[in-house]
């Protein structure tokens, strides 16, 4: 007896992945201070004056400020870390139950978190962020790292300082010094947090 035929079940059809959603780059308007290549020389002119001071990470941890600072930390990080041929300790700051505009953030403010899991005690700290303004963001900081533990010492470091200070604080590494005014704003952009490489003066109007 002849087998019986029997038909094939229909081939399921694959589901199309959907389609990968790209973050289109922040808008852009103003004047441009650094490019991308200008942006990553400004980084390594930080990092060879860092590893002019300290020529050892022994004693070395870099701490960038939420959120621009850690990218800004971490690009340094990894320049020192191939000079020095080891590991440089790190760690990230979120300062935002340390500002004081707290109560301006509304009841919920997003927050994130700090990571030092390490004891800082006489230890050098690198503390990295990205634009230095009024000052009052590196006190919060400063404030927060007195919580861990009692530091060596610490230098500031900032890709941009566009001056009008309400603080006596000072950056001891600056790639990119500026005079600007209360309506202006400075933007770092960052490949990690914008898909874009660059810093550009906005002028705000009023």
């Amino acid at each position: 007896m002849a087998p019986r035929a029997t038909k094939k079940a229909p081939a399921e059809k694959k589901a199309k992945a959907p389609a990968k959603k790209t973050r289109k780059p922040a808008k852009r308007t103003g004047k441009v201070l650094l490019s991308a290549r200008q942006l990553k020389t400004a980084i390594n002119k930080l990092a060879a004056e860092i590893i002019e001071e300290f020529p050892s990470p022994e004693q070395l941890v870099i701490l960038g400020i939420r959120t621009r600072g850690i990218i800004l930390a971490d690009r340094i990080r990894a320049i020192l870390e191939k000079k020095y041929k080891t590991t440089v300790h790190h760690g990230e700051l979120d300062i935002t139950f340390y500002r004081d505009d707290l109560s301006r953030l509304g009841p919920r403010p997003t927050v994130h978190g700090s990571t030092l899991p390490f004891d800082i005690t006489d230890i050098d700290i690198l503390l990295v962020d990205d634009v230095l303004f009024t000052g009052r963001t590196v006190r919060a900081a400063l404030d927060e790292i007195s919580d861990f533990g009692r530091p060596g010492m610490v230098r500031l470091v900032t890709l941009v300082d566009r001056g009008c200070r309400e603080l006596p604080i000072q950056a001891d590494y600056c790639a990119l010094k500026l005079d600007t005014d209360e309506n202006q704003r400075v933007h770092v952009m960052f490949e990690e947090s914008d898909d874009d490489e660059s810093v550009f003066l906005e002028t705000v109007k009023t």
